[in-house]
């Protein structure tokens, strides 16, 4: 989680780049909305968006917020399968009713950041203990992408786990809100878009990253974003991830 707030004078207005958690926002200031492009629906309080989210933006003028990503295998505890389902902005009422307001206030009324880091925690642990986990058999096949940078076949973890390609694709789809291939494509996406951010040419992270060829990277990142690699290593929302995700605390910014 990472707390953040921005007092210039200038709005807000970021593109949201696709991440492979859910992830929770909530408005501390009264200013924050979030915004999914897509199908025109703005929220702001507190809402949740699923991996894969191409059509978000974050907007507002002297905003101050806390954001909480989760893996899809944690958020479908915390948050409820539906708030992963293909990518959409839900709103936290919806999914947690009157305890999304409590939890909102409680957060804008405590006196620090450290408070409102420990609130969060207690409330997403508080959730997980009473929440319904997915399959452990979803939950090593989501370590196995992310472990192999989205590059292992759903095929060979099926038969890992003794199950059928189709079992998996159905299971895994229902509970953590996208498909095998969807979350591999996210996962290698994000590591490669990363990489640009940090400086490493188009070609060698294509060649490193397990796309066929440059123009293969070219397409997901304009599928993704609707941005050219050279524009997306340089996209805002990517310059703070080394700040604001850097363990073992968390950062305001």
């Amino acid at each position: 989680m990472s707390g953040f707030a921005d007092r210039t004078v200038s709005p807000l207005d970021l593109g949201v780049v696709p991440y492979p958690a859910v992830t929770l926002a909530v408005d501390l200031s009264d200013d924050l909305e979030v915004v999914d492009e897509a199908t025109g629906r703005g929220d702001g309080g507190a809402v949740s968006f699923g991996p894969g989210s191409n059509a978000v933006r974050v907007r507002g003028r002297s905003v101050e917020g806390l954001q909480v990503r989760m893996s899809p295998v944690v958020a479908h505890a915390v948050l409820g399968p539906g708030a992963a389902i293909d990518g959409g902005l839900v709103s936290l009422e919806d999914l947690w009713g009157r305890d999304a307001h409590r939890f909102r206030e409680q957060l804008r009324d405590a006196p620090t950041w450290d408070d409102r880091f420990a609130i969060a925690e207690t409330a997403i642990a508080r959730r997980v203990e009473i929440g319904r986990a997915v399959d452990p058999e979803l939950v090593h096949t989501w370590d196995r992408m992310v472990g192999s940078g989205g590059r292992v076949r759903v095929g060979r973890v099926a038969e890992e786990l003794g199950w059928g390609r189709k079992r998996l694709w159905s299971r895994f789809r229902s509970q953590l809100g996208l498909t095998p291939k969807q979350a591999a494509r996210l996962i290698r996406f994000d590591r490669a878009v990363h990489r640009l951010a940090a400086g490493h040419g188009a070609a060698t992270v294509a060649a490193e990253g397990g796309y066929a060829d440059q123009p293969h990277l070219n397409r997901e990142v304009k599928a993704f974003t609707g941005l050219t690699p050279s524009a997306v290593a340089l996209a805002p929302w990517l310059a703070v991830d080394d700040v604001a995700w850097a363990p073992p605390h968390p950062a305001t910014s």
